[in-house]
């Protein structure tokens, strides 16, 4: 069943249009991620469907009703903001209760799901504690309770763990996961600018971009298969690497031309007309490995060497790529800043994109 249906979602301020029609639709229970970079809309759209703020143009449908001029109140949704938002002077039980006992609902009532919610989120001890008591990570398992007691019919989550340190982020993430889980049923919308978050959570991944809905899909259908090259290079730490290249001979095994001549086959569908047409090659740093001269196909210096322990990133400068190429190296390596290697990416993982950043065809 369909919770939410976006069609022909539009945001503007004045004459500028910040959101340029975005349809989509949303299953119950899914877990669904909108991602992108700052300024893009994702925060705006999910205020839109909170009813924090209003829809310039097309239609919002929850449960198959049209809620555009629906208070926030009245449509079923409860909201966790990233600052929290916990009355200070309350305790726990009385923050988790407050909008039900607004709303007049029975004690018995309150009390069954203050403490569904505590047990949920192991909030027990807590509960007669003032949020000044408690860590960033506990505030923000006590705003999620809140959201809970209300039992809406979506959660909306506004980057709530941007606020917490690594190590906080690392386990409220958890508690978040754990949630879903028992919670199957019910329908979740979070918004990050943290791509951890986003793999690891995500039914679903919303991919914006300037107000844009550049790709849907699961986690690693974007990461293994993405539209295009927005996708592409925003999915994946550290980005993809993207090479210009010139298509050669156009088909199901197309050859390309780097800039220093070489010359390969990739194992992507283009058309025919694509002959000599200017084009993008991308590969993941994890996708290809330092070659022999003989082996490589692509040259270039050291500038960094980045250990990490369990993986070395090199990032290279090569001749011609205005970025630099990341290669993404298991374990710890001999190579330091100012050495010269060769690269050879797998084939079979080498994305094609067109001159205007779409993807081509993959086999």
């Amino acid at each position: 069943m369909t919770a939410l249906k976006l069609t022909g979602i539009k945001k503007s301020y004045g004459t500028t249009e910040v959101m340029h029609g975005v349809d989509l639709e949303i299953e119950e229970g899914e877990f669904i991620v909108f991602v992108g970079p700052s300024g893009c809309g994702k925060s705006t759209l999910l205020r839109m469907i909170a009813g924090l703020e209003s829809i310039s143009d097309g239609e919002l449908q929850i449960d198959g009703s049209r809620v555009n001029e629906v208070s926030p109140s009245q449509r079923g949704i409860a909201m966790v903001f990233q600052s929290y938002a916990l009355y200070p002077h309350m305790s726990v039980y009385e923050n988790m209760a407050f909008g039900m006992r607004i709303a007049k609902a029975p004690k018995a009532e309150i009390e069954r799901r203050v403490q569904n919610a505590a047990e949920i989120l192991q909030l027990g001890p807590y509960l007669k504690r003032l949020p000044k008591a408690l860590s960033g990570g506990q505030r923000q398992r006590v705003a999620i309770g809140r959201a809970i007691c209300r039992d809406p019919k979506v959660f909306l989550f506004d980057e709530p763990l941007s606020n917490l340190d690594a190590a906080l982020r690392v386990a409220t993430r958890i508690e978040i996961a754990k949630l879903k889980e028992s919670m199957p049923e019910t329908t979740m919308i979070y918004v990050t600018h943290d791509q951890v978050e986003a793999m690891t959570l995500a039914d679903r991944i919303v991919v914006l971009s300037d107000g844009y809905l550049e790709q849907v899909g699961p986690p690693i259908e974007l990461y293994q298969r993405p539209a295009n090259l927005f996708v592409a290079k925003f999915i994946g730490s550290p980005a993809m690497n993207i090479v210009d290249v010139l298509i050669e001979n156009p088909g199901k095994l197309t050859q390309v031309k780097l800039s220093d001549g070489k010359a390969f086959l990739v194992p992507v569908e283009t058309p025919v007309g694509a002959q000599g047409e200017k084009a993008y090659l991308g590969f993941r740093p994890e996708d290809v490995e330092v070659a022999s001269d003989r082996d490589g196909l692509i040259e270039g210096k050291i500038t960094l060497a980045e250990s990490l322990g369990e993986v070395t990133n090199l990032y290279l400068d090569v001749e011609g790529v205005d970025e630099p190429v990341v290669v993404k190296i298991a374990g710890i390596v001999d190579m330091k800043r100012g050495d010269r290697v060769n690269l050879k990416p797998d084939p079979s993982k080498m994305h094609l994109f067109n001159s205007n950043g779409q993807s081509f065809l993959h086999l």
